[in-house]
């Protein structure tokens, strides 16, 4: 494990490097061993671990989220009030996956005594990545507003993100979230964790296997690229990167402690021998340091 550097905004546009340093696919060859173990392992928690599924937080066809209510056993005296809740965004490049690929991930945290929402957005390029940004928010309110009665705290919320959704991660702590609806409070999200999280968006505007999908514009990437809005003026962020991710994933993630401060990210860490792929999966593994870094943030 080794401490981040900081590192300022990509120079390099040339369209075959950047291809050779996003596109995670062809950087790890067994990628597709990963969502086929991921699909097997989340379709068996959906039948076998209590769950309420599709659960509308909008009006359109993807707005939909699955909750996964604490297990008791798990519950600590100091969760009388309700289990902290950790909501877990997916990746993708804002274009693929889907939530039911990553329900394996509730059991790890259901069974610590925490309750876990899993939300759905919108793909480009039907939406834009401001859409999906929108409809994270989106997400959470409902999550603030009805995960009591799943057995959650709505005052203990913390965003777990994976690539795209570690973007949306960090985008989720500079809302202001009294300014999309009266009713929700300032302090709405206390934190997230960002694991291969993208916060300068640029380089998506010149990567050949991305760009026409994304269809991102200038004005798009200023409006939703993290690394360049005001730091955050609460909240904490914890930023993990795979060590043996590509170059601009390792720039991306010492990026955001460099703009936004150690005092917003106090963690910003590579984790050996970690792929893009298999650095989510150690998120469930219990004595691996990224579990317990979101353990941390959910006050377990």
């Amino acid at each position: 494990m080794k401490n981040a550097r900081t590192n300022s905004l990509s120079t390099n546009l040339d369209p075959q490097w950047l291809d050779r340093m996003y596109n995670n696919r062809a950087l790890v060859p067994d990628h597709a061993d990963y969502f086929s173990r991921w699909d097997l392992q989340s379709r068996r928690v959906r039948s076998s671990l209590p769950c309420v599924l599709d659960v509308p937080y909008g009006q359109g066809p993807a707005e939909t989220l699955d909750v996964f209510p604490a297990s008791a056993s798990g519950r600590s005296p100091a969760d009388a009030a309700g289990a902290p809740v950790l909501v877990f965004i997916h990746g993708g490049y804002w274009r693929s996956l889907d939530k039911a690929d990553h329900s394996f991930l509730a059991p790890a945290f259901a069974e610590a005594g925490t309750c876990v929402v899993v939300p759905n957005y919108g793909l480009c390029p039907a939406v834009s990545i401001p859409d999906i940004t929108l409809q994270m928010v989106q997400a959470l309110a409902w999550t603030w507003r009805h995960i009591g009665a799943h057995g959650g705290d709505p005052r203990r919320i913390t965003v777990v993100g994976h690539s795209a959704g570690g973007h949306l991660a960090a985008m989720l702590l500079t809302c202001n979230w009294p300014a999309h609806a009266p009713d929700l409070p300032t302090d709405l999200l206390k934190n997230a964790l960002s694991i291969s999280g993208l916060y300068d968006l640029a380089p998506m505007l010149h990567t050949p296997f991305l760009k026409d999908s994304l269809q991102l514009t200038p004005a798009q990437v200023r409006l939703v690229s993290p690394a360049g809005l005001p730091r955050p003026r609460k909240g904490t962020l914890y930023s993990v990167a795979g060590g043996s991710e590509s170059a601009e994933f390792l720039r991306q993630n010492q990026l955001i402690q460099q703009a936004w401060g150690q005092k917003t990210v106090p963690v910003c860490e590579t984790l050996d021998g970690l792929n893009h792929f298999s650095v989510l999966e150690a998120l469930v593994q219990p004595a691996h340091r990224l579990h317990q870094l979101a353990l941390a943030l959910l006050g377990k």
